[in-house]
Formats: structure tokens, sequence, C-alpha cells
């Protein structure tokens, strides 16, 4: 059995022991971990909150899963699980390991859960050809296909890591996909899904770091590029942070300058109007008064 496969039984295991877990925030993990260790890990303890456990704590189908994927490792802890696992709606998904510091690092947290219910309020009803930019653990593009069962899903991310989770997860809900790694959004789509990185990161991961505008830059470049690329009457469901100053919000307005120079309807909401609060302690948040969660629906003219 090859890793992909591996890995593939795995969720499929876990789904069949109707496994659950809510992916929270890097602080709010951090807070978890920090308490006293469990006697006896559960699944969402090992495969949740990667808890470090012994190889007598977990079912042996399970432990010789996460060898044949290599997806297994011993420090002083004792042995921990390379990959978490989520749950969304009936959906599970693989994403990275705790704490998410690597370069090639797969994200999955509270932001995927708000962009699934950003997607399901908006998703247009004539959606056919979709493309989920920025995909990581491929979430956005297999929750659209749960409302869009018809159209044809491609995932896109410059991450290798990524794009071989996100078609794990496909697999195991279900969903064909086609796997696409770059930068560019691809042409030909009536619906674009993006939730691009957004914070301010020194270590420059690709994950994580949005760029100029405080961070929104990518955000930016990429509603430029769907305006550009979208079929006639097609949508942008735009899914990011805006860090304001003084009231403002750089992203907005370019956002809204992109808009006009497509002649492309926008509405923006504000999802949640602060997230990440701990980050404006970090070096190019010092003038920064919060950074909210925005949802952004572009359409182009038909």
């Amino acid at each position: 059995m090859d890793r992909s496969d591996a890995l593939l039984q795995l969720l499929r295991t876990l789904a069949a022991r109707e496994y659950r877990f809510t992916t929270v925030t890097p602080s709010t993990h951090e807070r978890v971990l920090s308490r006293p260790a469990l006697a006896s890990p559960s699944l969402s303890d090992i495969f949740g909150w990667n808890l470090p456990f012994r190889a007598d704590q977990l079912d042996a189908d399970l432990l010789e899963l996460l060898r044949e994927a290599d997806a297994l490792e011993e420090d002083a802890g004792g042995l921990r699980s390379k990959v978490r696992v989520a749950s969304l709606g009936d959906d599970l998904f693989l994403h990275s390991r705790f704490p998410t510091d690597a370069e090639d690092a797969v994200f999955f947290g509270p932001d995927t859960y708000r962009f699934a219910t950003f997607i399901a309020k908006n998703i247009p009803q004539s959606a056919n050809a979709i493309v989920d930019m920025g995909t990581g653990s491929g979430a956005g593009g297999i929750a659209t296909a749960r409302l869009a069962p018809s159209a044809s899903i491609t995932l896109v991310d410059t991450n290798s890591a990524a794009l071989e989770l996100a078609g794990i997860n496909a697999s195991a809900a279900g969903v064909p996909v086609t796997l696409q790694q770059g930068r560019e959004i691809p042409h030909g789509a009536d619906l674009i899904l993006a939730n691009p990185p957004y914070m301010i990161d020194g270590s420059r991961r690709s994950y994580r770091d949005g760029g100029g505008l405080l961070g929104g830059e990518i955000s930016r470049a990429w509603a430029a590029q769907a305006a550009e690329r979208l079929l006639p009457g097609g949508t942008l469901l735009l899914y990011t942070g805006a860090a304001y100053t003084r009231g403002q919000s750089p992203l907005l307005s370019a956002l809204e300058e992109v808009a006009d120079a497509a002649r492309a309807m926008l509405m923006i909401e504000e999802l949640d109007p602060d997230v990440f609060g701990e980050e404006l302690d970090k070096p190019g948040y010092e003038e920064v008064e919060r950074i909210a969660a925005i949802g952004a629906v572009l359409r182009v003219p038909g």
C-alpha cells in the first residue's frame, strides 16, 4: 500500500468510527496542549489535538496505516501522527501536524468553517465549472461540490503537499476533482472560490503570508485575475482577512478599484470583526487596530 492509499484508508476507517473534530485557532490549540497529559488519549486527542501516544493506545490497524503512510514519528514524548484530521459536515479532511510552522504546511481551522458557510450562502445556482484557488486541504471545493454535485471541480495550489492531501480528501468524500499546481487562476470558470493567505508573516510561509496591503496583496491580485478570467456573468467568492488602520482597510479600497476597472458588481460582508488578535503584537502590525474576516462577492458582466 502506498502513502496515498494508506491515508485514504485512514480517513475511511476514522469515518466508519464516526470520528469528528473541530479544528481551532493555533492559540487555542496551544492552550489545550499546555494542560496535563491524558492517561488514555482518544482518537480526537491523537488525530485532532495531535497529542503523543503509546503504540498500545491506538488500534493496530490505524497504527499500521500511519506507518505505511510514513505519517508516524517518535520523540521523547512518545509516538505522534504527522497528519491531523478535521471534520466539516460529514466529511473528514487531512491537514498538517501542529504546529503548522513548515513552509508547505496545509492549514485547516476556523477560517475553513467560515469559508464553507460563506460559500453555502452565496453560491450561484448556475455554477458549472468551479475553480478552488489556493485550495489547501480542498475543503472549499469539496464543500461546494456538495451543493453543486453536477459541476466540475478544479483544485489549484502552488503547494504540492496541499494538492496531495486535497486529492486524498476528495477521494474520501467521493468527489471527482482535477488537481492543478500553479500560482495562476485558470481561465474558463464560472465560479471561482478563493481563501488566500492574509497575514503579515515574517517567515514568508506560503499558506500564511498575504504580502503587502497589510497582508491583503494576494487577495487583491487573485480578485484582479478572477475578474479577467471568469466566464461572462461569472462569480468570485473571496473569503479573506482585512486589516484596518484608523478605521480604513487598504484591501477593501483595492477590491473596489478592481471591481470598478472590470465594471463588476461587488458586495462585501464583514463576517467576523476581530480575528487573530494576537497577531497585532507582531512586527508589521504596529498601527493595525484589528483584522476582520470578510466575504467578497464579485460578479463580472454577462
